[in-house]
């Protein structure tokens, strides 16, 4: 797992050395940024999505907990990084994850990541296990993956399901579009009890919103928006049979 960091440490020199060693030790580490003061640090935060910090307890103008207080909510992990060993106790009520001691020792740095990639992989797991789509649980609406978290849909209001590549875009009945980083196949599967159809290879219709079938080969459907979608001849009698 690739883990996005800055480092925040007012010495040059000590940065370059925890850089390099990243580098060389911790390939999965991936350094963004690097500040030297609180205040570049804050900026670096505000405006990256990070897993990782590491975060030097003496700064100029303020310290590694003024840092975190003035982030407020921190939604990644911190490893501490200091020449004294008495800001244990603060760094531990702090939530840090990790807590070197300059000099820095490299099995202690990779100990660090590692047990940083395993808190952040745990995580992704769960939130990958809440994100699938499962309309059963909840019934009559789905989940559906943002860049924030997730976001609940009422089945109710998905008009249609259009593929593009690896992605779904889901057309609501509030003529918004939502872009979701899951395959057409995913919401078949997820949608099957809930009124939906597959009537293309690239659409995935809400049934109870068809307002008229047009004869053909295939032929096509009309939705209560006026959208009109071809069927495909192979999917044809599948789509009647909602009907019969």
């Amino acid at each position: 797992m690739k883990l996005k960091s800055i480092i925040v440490e007012d010495e040059k020199t000590s940065r370059e050395i925890l850089k390099n060693y990243l580098q060389k030790y911790c390939p999965n580490v991936i350094v963004l940024g690097e500040a030297a003061t609180v205040e570049e640090a804050l900026v670096l935060i505000r405006n990256q999505d990070l897993d990782l910090v590491f975060l030097d307890v003496e700064m100029p103008y303020g310290n590694a907990f003024d840092l975190l207080d003035r982030v407020g909510d921190v939604n990644f992990e911190t490893v501490f990084v200091t020449a004294y060993n008495h800001y244990a106790i603060e760094a531990l009520n702090a939530h840090a994850s990790y807590y070197l001691m300059k000099p820095i020792s490299i099995d202690e740095l990779i100990k660090a990541v590692d047990y940083v990639t395993e808190i952040r992989t745990k995580e992704a797991a769960l939130q990958d296990e809440v994100l699938v789509t499962k309309t059963k649980n909840i019934d009559g609406k789905i989940s559906i993956p943002t860049q924030e978290g997730f976001e609940v849909l009422n089945t109710t209001d998905i008009l249609y399901c259009k593929a593009d590549d690896n992605y779904t875009e889901i057309y609501l009945i509030s003529n918004k579009k939502k872009l979701v980083s899951k395959t057409l196949k995913y919401f078949e599967d997820a949608l099957k009890d809930s009124g939906f159809a597959r009537v293309h290879k690239s659409y995935l219709v809400n049934v109870n919103e068809i307002v008229k079938y047009i004869k053909g080969k295939g032929g096509s459907v009309e939705l209560s928006n006026g959208k009109q979608i071809m069927v495909s001849a192979s999917k044809k009698s599948k789509l009647l049979s909602y009907f019969k």
